[in-house]
């Protein structure tokens, strides 16, 4: 029996930077940016993730026939972060089941409205796409099974919280829909947060979260690996203007401005 040879994608390879946290033969781990779509959609074909890998990666192997990159999970276009992608088909069969079997172990930052009381706390509601606005999910009892870990790592005078999110299942949006059901949605999400619950003085443009760590056992040595993604400037940048905006509250006053 001959095995075809694999045909070449239609997405376009581009010439767009990567920062590259790892790769190898098999799998290619990137930081990647917010703004970015993870692949083409009928309405955006170019300036993707895929786009970019495709001029990147010179060894892809083929995925189900189509020399193209494996992704076997994916990063919202607005959040920032570690992502995993197959090279081949046995890293892909690989990497699949593992998120399949909810291995993967993953962590998220994530810059959330308001102050958050409990130290740590499990949010545990089902999941399903809202009857109305395509776009968003909801939390519902009827909803795929969801279940994220979150934990406190720093409160800004109740103007906001950073916590680490750590998601147990992989549903679309799950840490967004998770936190607005908290009653403390991501700062700057244009789905599930109101512009209001921008503290004043503080300029956010884009969804607060960010992919920070996974964790997986790699599908050829069979090694457990983990990889951790520097925050980029803004996410940095938006945690230093809180504690700027914090520090000048504990002191009884607001710099100018920022009322």
């Amino acid at each position: 029996m001959m095995i075809p040879t694999p045909k070449p994608t239609e997405v376009l390879p581009e010439a767009i930077e990567l920062h590259i946290l790892y790769e190898d033969h098999d799998i290619i781990v990137v930081n990647k940016p917010a703004g970015m779509l993870t692949h083409p959609t009928p309405s955006k074909t170019s300036g993707t993730l895929v786009n970019a890998l495709l001029n990147h990666c010179d060894d892809l192997q083929g995925i189900g026939g189509e020399i193209r990159p494996g992704i076997v999970h994916r990063l919202d276009k607005e959040t920032s972060g570690v992502i995993v992608i197959a090279k081949n088909d046995l890293s892909h069969r690989s990497l699949s089941s593992q998120f399949k079997a909810r291995t993967v172990h993953k962590e998220y930052l994530a810059i959330a409205s308001g102050y958050i009381s409990k130290d740590s706390w499990e949010v545990s509601v089902g999941l399903k796409r809202h009857p109305v606005q395509r776009l968003k999910m909801m939390a519902d009892r009827s909803g795929k099974a969801a279940v994220t870990l979150f934990k406190v790592l720093k409160r800004f005078e109740g103007m906001a919280t950073l916590v680490l999110a750590t998601p147990k299942t992989g549903r679309t949006h799950q840490i967004r829909v998770h936190l607005k059901a908290f009653g403390h949605p991501i700062l700057g999400d244009p789905l599930y947060s109101r512009r209001g619950q921008i503290p004043s003085g503080l300029n956010v443009q884009r969804l607060m979260l960010h992919a920070l760590k996974i964790e997986f056992v790699h599908p050829r040595t069979g090694n457990r690996i983990s990889f951790v993604a520097p925050p980029p400037m803004d996410f940095k940048e938006t945690l230093v203007k809180l504690w700027s905006l914090a520090k000048h509250m504990t002191r009884g006053y607001l710099p100018p401005g920022s009322e």
